[in-house]
């Protein structure tokens, strides 16, 4: 794997920061899965991170907690789940410090006040139609 996990373009996040253990893994695929241990699970923590500016960490660690744990058992390959995980970390990161833009509210146009009322003086005729007629006297 390469010497740093690449979050933004300014900094980086090194593999060492990321705590990998391996167990094994549950579920089918006989001797194998039972005995190998391809399972893994990474936690990287961003309040203890050195290598990460202070207002990032504050974000990630306000939409994410102050550790991001990531569980693999997808591959049969301890290295390809370990892979797998770093990538994981990567994203839930990434989605995390993704800043969404505010609404601003609008106002109705003067056409769509007009359609608006159109209807629903249309919906009170079609329910008026369907009254009883008023006798008169």
């Amino acid at each position: 794997m390469g010497g740093g996990l690449v979050m933004h373009g300014e900094w980086a996040v090194p593999e060492a920061e990321i705590e990998v253990r391996f167990t094994t893994s549950g579920g089918p695929g006989g001797q194998h899965a039972n005995r190998s241990n391809t399972k893994v699970i990474a936690v990287w923590r961003p309040d203890t991170s050195p290598s990460v500016p202070p207002a990032v960490r504050a974000r990630v660690m306000e939409r994410l907690g102050d550790a991001v744990r990531v569980a693999v058992d997808d591959e049969r390959s301890q290295s390809r789940n370990r892979e797998i995980a770093v990538e994981r970390i990567r994203a839930r990161v990434a989605s995390a410090l993704v800043v969404e833009r505010s609404r601003r509210p609008t106002k109705a146009t003067r056409a769509s006040k007009r359609r608006r009322v159109d209807a629903k003086r249309q919906r009170g005729e079609v329910k008026r139609g369907r009254q009883k007629p008023q006798i008169d006297d």
